[in-house]
């Protein structure tokens, strides 16, 4: 097989952990980009994330609750546009119960930190990067500057809280950020902070050489499978119950003769 697409012309955290999970899904997703139905839970997450990259945005001292609920609405706007009501199937009850959900963690969040004395270098920064040979691109949601002076990465999750025997796992791809800002900024993060919005907890973790060096040998080894995988015409499926249960694909590579289990 021959693609017909170009391969990305850049690997993100998110599409790396794609991969490693399945290169398949990587296929689909990032080579033949097929479309992925929208998630109530990825939904309510970029109507939060929206509303926090606003919010963050304002002057110090506009930072206050009422002016993120005052967000809202603009939150509903570009979020809940066509394509997402319908393959959520919204309807008014459903929409104002994501509202709901959606308005209480940022009451949470606003239990966690006061928004008016945070520094930072910029929300929803993007970065990009090439190192060793293998060009990386990534999305923050904010990097702050502690009272030290260190830069810190702040990434906002509205799911659960990770279990802590992963906690590898849980700082991956903030980890390949501190990668990307040590190459961009010239400079290392020293922590990165995980706030788990919905449920009022953070989780942090410094920042090292020797991981950030790993994160992206890592990646460095994904891409180079990556382009062999693109140049062979066929990326292989590893179908697993774990990594099928929120894949929007299992369809699609049912179709192709890959064994799914059933989840």
């Amino acid at each position: 097989m021959t693609f017909s697409q170009a391969l990305p012309k850049s690997l993100s955290p998110s599409r790396l952990q794609d991969f490693q999970a399945c290169p398949r899904r990587y296929q689909y997703a990032s080579v033949e980009r097929l479309p992925q139905p929208a998630s109530y839970a990825a939904t309510k997450g970029r109507f939060v994330h929206h509303v926090f990259e606003k919010l963050l945005a304002a002057d110090a001292a506009e930072r206050t609750r009422d002016r993120a609920l005052s967000l809202v609405p603009d939150a509903v706007t570009h979020v809940l546009d066509e394509g997402v009501r319908r393959d959520l199937n919204l309807d008014e009850a459903s929409e104002t119960a994501l509202i709901d959900e959606a308005t209480a963690i940022i009451d949470t969040y606003f239990t966690m930190e006061d928004p008016s004395h945070v520094v930072h270098e910029g929300v929803e920064l993007r970065l990009a990067a090439t190192i060793e040979s293998t060009p990386l691109f990534g999305i923050l949601d904010r990097l702050d500057r502690d009272e030290a002076g260190d830069l810190v990465i702040v990434d906002y999750k509205t799911g659960g809280l990770p279990n802590r025997d992963y906690d590898a796992k849980t700082f991956a791809n903030t980890e390949l950020y501190a990668a990307l800002c040590e190459a961009k900024l010239g400079e290392r993060p020293r922590r990165i902070r995980l706030m788990y919005v919905a449920k009022g907890e953070t989780i942090e973790r410094p920042v090292t050489e020797v991981v950030a060096r790993a994160r992206v040998a890592s990646a460095a080894s994904a891409w180079e499978r990556i382009k062999l995988f693109y140049d062979e015409g066929a990326f292989p499926a590893r179908p697993s119950r774990n990594t099928c249960r929120f894949c929007a694909y299992t369809e699609t590579c049912r179709a192709s003769g890959v064994p799914v289990p059933e989840v």
